[in-house]
């Protein structure tokens, strides 16, 4: 296995960011960092440009500028999309994102397009669904929901779903999108973007009733705020024939995965 060198920076100092890739010279370049919050976009849509966006372009000035040999390959959000008319989606939809952090993500993504077919830069575009699992943060529902109502499961504290459950998800535990990621790095073609999802629907009602089978909590069905009705994607599923093609497949179901997460939990006294 490769030595890892750790180098801490913040991507929102473009500088830095610069000469930390110059100085290594990597051959491939995984971009993850970002502000993920929808919430938090509107808050401060200026941080979540420079983060989210303006990273990304700071990324492949660098590879381009320094004629760096890097495969740059960027991770996004099924946030793009916004609210699909249809269901299940591919590579092929039209997006039409609802918050800013969706067009962050977006924009990063024709960035890495327009590199590509310009500059001939190694790029690809990769988007997640609904990913949870050990390792995600797990104390604000704004960050990752379900990661949320799993610990507060754990935690024997009443677990708060909307709309009684009456919704779905395309979710993926952590270590499917692990080996996704690392399908697509191996055989990935430049230009392309992937799905990495599970295509099955997961019912939230059913999400509520394997946390009350693994833990001692109460689910309590609420009404959702008011305005999550202009920025929820509601009902989603993607359809990852694309990602399958490179010879992926799923391994972890959405129970198994709550079940993993509340073990770590459990071995980590959290």
């Amino acid at each position: 296995m490769a030595k890892i060198h750790l180098c801490k920076v913040d991507v929102t100092d473009f500088s830095e960011l610069s000469k930390i890739i110059i100085a290594n010279k990597p051959d491939i370049i995984i971009h993850l960092a970002g502000e993920t919050s929808h919430k938090k976009s509107f808050e401060n849509p200026m941080y979540d440009v420079d983060v989210n966006l303006k990273s990304t372009l700071c990324i492949l000035e660098t590879i381009r500028t320094s004629k760096l040999n890097c495969k740059f390959i960027l991770g996004s959000t099924f946030i793009v999309v916004g609210k699909p008319d249809t269901l299940p989606i591919n590579e092929t939809i039209n997006c039409n994102p609802t918050t800013v952090y969706g067009t962050t993500r977006l924009a990063s993504e024709h960035l890495c397009k327009i590199y590509q077919n310009v500059y001939d830069l190694d790029t690809l575009s990769f988007r997640i669904t609904n990913a949870f699992g050990p390792r995600e943060q797990y104390l604000t529902p704004t960050k990752n929901a379900l990661n949320y109502l799993i610990y507060q499961a754990y935690c024997g504290k009443d677990v708060t779903i909307y709309n009684n459950g009456q919704f779905f998800r395309d979710i993926i535990f952590v270590t499917d999108v692990v080996s996704a990621l690392q399908t697509i790095m191996e055989r990935g073609k430049p230009g392309n973007l992937y799905w990495i999802s599970s295509y099955k629907k997961t019912w939230f009602y059913e999400i509520a009733q394997w946390l009350e089978e693994l833990t001692n909590c109460k689910i309590k069905y609420v009404d959702p705020p008011s305005y999550t009705s202009k920025v929820d994607v509601g009902n989603f599923l993607v359809d990852n024939s694309k990602l399958k093609s490179l010879g992926w497949d799923l391994k972890i179901s959405v129970k198994d995965g709550i079940k993993y997460t509340l073990d770590y939990f459990k071995q980590n006294s959290l």
